[in-house]
């Protein structure tokens, strides 16, 4: 389904790593699903929010396709049930994206900014992601990688905080709903008559 016109904020930036948050493009994963990326402009605009680039990377259907398996293979991968039994096909698929043509890195006009630029920016943009993928899969942070413990909620998220102890994607959005609700529940039946 096409979304529209999407800003950051309709896009879930809440993974603490870039393979995390593409993989958010998919959400509600246990309700059917809210196709974030449904037409190749979606593709595009993600690009840009999530990259320092200076426009939307022009995407065809083809790029959809592909980068739509690349999150889903970076999902299987990365996700705590799926992660100890990694198929090869998957595997390779990263490996693949990680091996392509990445971006280079041009200062601004102003001489403090930076911007990325690439022959093929979603090419380049979907191999940045795989190469975010392997970083992930092969270093110390991969145990960190959680899904939000809020039951509707299937965000991935890696968890950097020093105890290691968070459960939820985000404390404001769903870190609060289930507080608020264990707080009513709680006092459910103690209200005076």
């Amino acid at each position: 389904m096409s979304v529209g016109a999407m800003s950051r904020g309709e896009f879930r930036f809440r993974g603490g790593r870039l393979c995390l948050d593409f993989v958010a493009t998919l959400a509600g994963r246990y309700r059917g699903g809210t196709e974030r990326l449904g037409d190749p402009a979606d593709l595009g605009r993600w690009l840009r929010l999530a990259m320092p680039l200076d426009s939307d990377a022009p995407a065809a259907s083809d790029d959809l396709r592909q980068a739509v398996e690349l999150r889903e293979v970076i999902y299987r991968l990365v996700h705590p049930a799926t992660r100890e039994r990694p198929n090869r096909a998957d595997i390779d698929i990263v490996n693949t994206w990680a091996s392509r043509h990445g971006f280079g890195s041009q200062l601004g006009a102003d001489a403090r900014s930076m911007t990325l630029r690439a022959a093929c920016p979603v090419e380049a943009g979907l191999a940045t992601v795989a190469r975010d993928a392997v970083d992930l899969l092969s270093g110390p942070w991969l145990d960190r990688v959680r899904e939000c413990a809020r039951a509707d909620c299937s965000l991935l998220f890696a968890d950097l905080s020093r105890p290691g102890q968070r459960r939820w994607c985000d404390m404001k959005s769903c870190g609060n709903r289930m507080k608020v609700r264990r707080h009513r529940l709680s006092h459910i039946g103690t209200a005076p008559m």
